[in-house]
């Protein structure tokens, strides 16, 4: 198992930051100085090839053009800094579990839980925009069933803990996943109006495990960018930061948890889509093993040999909640993940890689994450009295190239995966990405400029993998299961950054490569703040 560590979290969600995050020390946080972020360490350049540091120096010097012009040609933003409220509610202090059990047992109504969430995200979407669409009226009728329902029951508590184990409690689904009655249109404009008339399956399993949906969250075009940023619903913003990025694509899932405004949400993980989000907004949440949950009923749809790297996973608030979402989550095939089994952590293996070893192509990690890495490691062998060695997978250099390669490969029956361009014009012609281009820099685009980037990418990009990657994949792959085997867990950076500004990731575009490489093995993002939050990390 791969843990990702989150090392600033706000336990009370009240957005005030702990020292050395990136809003208390603005002028150390790296995201800032965008030009120099593909600039790696003296000490990793010495490892890296004379063609590696040139193509390092090349890629940072194109990247600090660009990002000249875009500082240039961007509008001006205020540099006033709007926080959001604090937190106030107890409600909104307590995990799905927990209130799950108060609703139960009646200390609580499912109404009163509902309005409180509901007051919620009416005080912090302005300024996050990160609930695309709501259906309060329903979940607030759906809360009151509730009520009648637990007011009626004769079995007792334990009865409706086994059969509806999330009844009464709140959940926020992100939009590119259907959810009957909402938007599926993955911030495409051109499928503007698109409403979905059922639900996906994990959506399913959730409303029948008794929770209610409030709405659903904002996403990158297509599901396919490190920023929550389309031209049908706008730019998501980070609840810590306004100015910064929540990340993606299931930016929206991160910020209305990262806000306060949701206690558990509903994610995809192609590349980092659940665990960027989750590290940029101080929350938790799992990238499963494909296969485990269904990504069916989700748009885009996966093509070509994506089904084999896509994953569905729960997003929360509080780490005792991912455990029976998961198992929710996964249905029938929840017998594959040996959930209800013991583990004596004092038995397993503890493993820790700082970083991938030098890319050119990648930031250096910031030593802000360095040193949070390290402190777990110290935990660790402190709490638990197990050894944590040190790593060195040379590999991981190759992460990005391994990702762009295996998303390019046919399926099993030779069907290569749905261009791009032709998902940007559905339901009609496929777009032309460089007369998307054009009209992008005349301001008249419906589409941004990643996923036009992304498709100019595609189109200019070889068919035919590189032998090279893919031996140094199986390489990789090899290694790190034999390294980790059944009882093997490993600590790596989720990101080499804090969360950046908006647009910031469009200069180093690769840095998503942490997460993007590792596209074999299931992995959890954790957050890291004292005793309490280590000791959930473990648990």
């Amino acid at each position: 198992m791969v843990l990702n560590c989150n090392p600033f979290t706000d336990k009370n969600h009240n957005n005030t930051l702990h020292a050395g995050s990136c809003y208390v020390r603005r002028r150390q946080c790296p995201a800032v100085k965008t030009v120099r972020a593909v600039v790696v360490t003296k000490a990793v350049i010495m490892a890296l090839t004379r063609l590696e540091r040139a193509q390092a120096w090349i890629l940072s010097a194109c990247m600090g053009v660009l990002f000249a012009l875009f500082r240039l040609l961007s509008p001006r933003r205020s540099r006033g800094f709007t926080k959001l409220l604090p937190v106030t509610n107890p409600l909104l202090m307590m995990s799905a579990m927990q209130l799950a059990q108060r609703i139960r047992r009646r200390e609580v109504s499912s109404v009163e839980v509902v309005q409180a969430y509901i007051a919620r995200i009416q005080d912090v979407n302005p300024l996050l925009n990160a609930m695309v669409q709501d259906r309060f009226a329903a979940a607030l009728l759906e809360a009151a069933q509730v009520d009648k329902l637990i007011k009626e029951e004769t079995g007792g508590e334990d009865v409706l803990e086994d059969r509806l184990p999330l009844l009464g409690v709140p959940l926020t689904v992100k939009e590119a996943f259907a959810l009957q009655g909402m938007p599926n249109t993955a911030g495409v404009v051109s499928r503007r109006g698109v409403l979905s008339v059922g639900d996906a399956p994990p959506v399913a399993l959730l409303k029948r495990a008794g929770a209610i949906p409030l709405g659903v969250t904002n996403s990158s075009e297509l599901c396919m960018w490190s920023e929550s940023h389309n031209h049908l619903y706008g730019i998501c913003n980070n609840p810590y930061d306004l100015e910064r990025t929540p990340g993606g694509s299931s930016g929206g899932e991160g910020s209305i948890l990262g806000g306060g405004a949701s206690v558990i949400g509903i994610g995809s993980d192609i590349g980092g889509s659940i665990r960027m989000p989750c590290f940029f907004n101080g929350v938790f949440g799992h990238k499963t093993t494909p296969g485990v949950i269904s990504n069916d009923c989700q748009y885009p749809p996966a093509s070509g040999r994506h089904e084999d790297y896509l994953s569905t996973g729960p997003m929360c608030r509080y780490a005792e909640d991912l455990l029976p979402m998961l198992r929710i989550m996964a249905g029938p095939n929840a017998h594959k993940l040996s959930l209800s089994i013991e583990v004596d952590l004092r038995n397993l293996r503890f493993f820790s890689i700082p970083h991938d070893g030098g890319s050119p192509l990648v930031s250096a990690v910031d030593e802000q994450l360095l040193q949070a890495q390290r402190r777990v490691v110290e935990r660790l062998k402190a709490d638990l009295g197990v050894k944590v060695q040190d790593v060195r997978l040379s590999g991981l250099k190759y992460g990005f190239q391994i990702w762009d390669t295996y998303m390019g490969l046919p399926d099993k029956e030779g069907k290569r995966p749905t261009p791009f361009q032709v998902l940007m014009g559905e339901p009609g012609r496929p777009v032309w990405p460089v007369w998307e281009l054009a009209k992008w820099i005349m301001g008249r685009s419906p589409h941004t400029m990643a996923a036009i980037g992304l498709a100019l990418v595609e189109i200019t990009s070889s068919s035919k993998p590189s032998p090279f990657i893919l031996k140094q994949k199986e390489k990789l792959q090899k290694e790190i299961e034999e390294l980790l085997g059944t009882d093997g867990v490993l600590l790596y950076p989720t990101h080499p950054h804090l969360a950046p500004k908006h647009h910031h990731p469009l200069f180093t575009p690769f840095n998503f490569a942490y997460t993007g490489e590792r596209v074999w093995k299931p992995m959890s993002n954790y957050n890291i703040n004292g005793d309490k939050s280590m000791k959930q990390i473990l648990i």
